[in-house]
């Protein structure tokens, strides 16, 4: 059961919160490169882990991430003028550049730039997006070199969209694999609607059993669903500390989907969406964004409203209640709409005291294990889980498999593709 303290501890992220330093000990998506695409062109607005912060991309390139406000008399920095490799406040003409560091002030007579430091974070981009560092300088982790990071441009897509709840909240819907066929499934085979079809295996199957096996990143899991013929479904997930789920990308053998749920705020979380192809084909126009969730930036997703969705929280997540009766179990078009529905409709931080949670619900209790074990990891002054390099080749897999097969064996050959099973921890 989890106290009402233990709530707080894991859902609150601002500065000097025990899960904000700690979540501060990781690389962190900050924005999509696009959202800075050029040398001098305009700053934008990024919030993360309570802290309003400006991004911008200098005359040389580099990425700079800053505390918005001018420590002089704290104007905010998104008025500023981004010109030859700095920021520089219109109020009274202070400037900045990528490491925080004063270079000019145009207003005082005698200069003292070099005494002013603006709070600057660390950033690298990576797979078309920007990651801050915002935790301690002699603690900064390795660059997140995840597999897709790695892979041509033509073959990954990322997306995000803002969600109206806690991070934690986040979290727990997406490696909560039990949900998935009954929340996202279709009703009858005549629509059109997004959503897994009555005769997939993942709806044809019974109610999963879950089995969780950690290791030095989080830990990884499966939902093993028993079918009518005798055989198994399985369908293998990763956990990465803190926020990151991989995840099998139905019906696409070749591909592997995923989440970071990225808080903005204890009230916010911005939900990022990421998948690619491990094989030389490329990803195909219907897979380059979220696949069959109805949001793709064209029809869902308003970039220059910060990334929010038309379908939210406050028109009720445009329900259709004869969708629901006729074609789709919630009547919510997208599935990752549909997610949003179900984690925001609980509150901006939902009381965790009153759950009565069961064995489905196994990988949502030892991820918050690992969460809490991780702060007073970082509280007595150690490295939580998953800021080594451990899980830069992982991928997530799925399989039915015919009676007797020996199904850990095989997915684990997935999920550590050219990794000796005796290094697989």
């Amino acid at each position: 059961m989890v106290t009402k303290q233990l709530n707080k501890t894991l859902t609150e992220i601002s500065p000097g919160t025990p899960m904000g330093e700690t979540i501060r000990r990781y690389w962190i998506p900050a924005l999509l490169s696009f959202e800075v695409p050029e040398p001098d062109c305009p700053p934008v607005r990024v919030r993360l882990l309570g802290e309003d912060l400006i991004a911008f991309r200098d005359t040389n390139g580099r990425v700079g991430l800053l505390d918005e406000f001018c420590p002089h008399r704290r104007a905010s920095l998104w008025l500023g003028r981004n010109e030859e490799c700095g920021l520089r406040c219109v109020y009274h003409g202070w400037k900045y550049d990528v490491d925080g560091n004063c270079v000019d002030q145009m207003n005082e007579p005698i200069s003292f730039a070099d005494k002013i430091q603006i709070t600057a974070y660390p950033a690298v981009e990576m797979g078309d997006v920007i990651w801050a560092y915002m935790g301690p300088a002699d603690k900064k982790p390795p660059v997140p070199r995840f597999e897709w990071t790695q892979v041509p441009a033509t073959h990954r897509y990322t997306t995000k969209v803002q969600q109206e709840c806690n991070w934690l909240q986040g979290l727990e819907g997406g490696i909560d694999t039990s949900h998935a066929p009954i929340l996202h499934r279709r009703i009858s085979v005549d629509t059109e609607q997004p959503g897994i079809p009555l005769n997939s295996a993942f709806v044809q199957g019974k109610a999963p059993k879950l089995q969780v096996e950690n290791t030095d990143y989080g830990y990884r899991y499966y939902g093993v669903r028993p079918m009518e013929d005798d055989g198994t479904y399985v369908r293998a997930y990763h956990y990465v500390m803190p926020f990151t789920q991989l995840r099998p990308s139905t019906g696409a053998p070749h591909m592997v989907d995923g989440h970071f749920w990225v808080p903005i705020d204890d009230h916010n979380v911005m939900v990022w969406n990421f998948g690619y192809s491990f094989e030389e084909k490329p990803l195909s126009p219907d897979e380059s964004y979220e696949r069959g969730s109805g949001n793709n930036f064209g029809t869902d997703v308003i970039i220059k409203n910060g990334f929010r969705s038309i379908r939210n929280k406050g028109n009720n997540w445009l329900i259709d209640r004869e969708v629901q009766k006729n074609e789709t179990f919630t009547g919510i078009k997208g599935i990752n709409t549909q997610d949003r529905a179900v984690q925001e409709c609980m509150g901006p931080v939902v009381d965790r005291s009153k759950e009565f949670l069961g064995p489905a619900d196994i990988a949502i209790v030892q991820a918050r294990r690992l969460l809490e074990d991780a702060t007073k990891t970082v509280e007595d002054g150690g490295d939580p889980p998953g800021v080594g390099t451990s899980y830069y080749h992982i991928r997530a897999a799925e399989s039915v498999f015919g009676p007797g097969v020996d199904w850990h064996e095989e997915l684990m050959d997935d999920m550590y593709p050219g990794k000796p099973a005796s290094t697989i921890r």
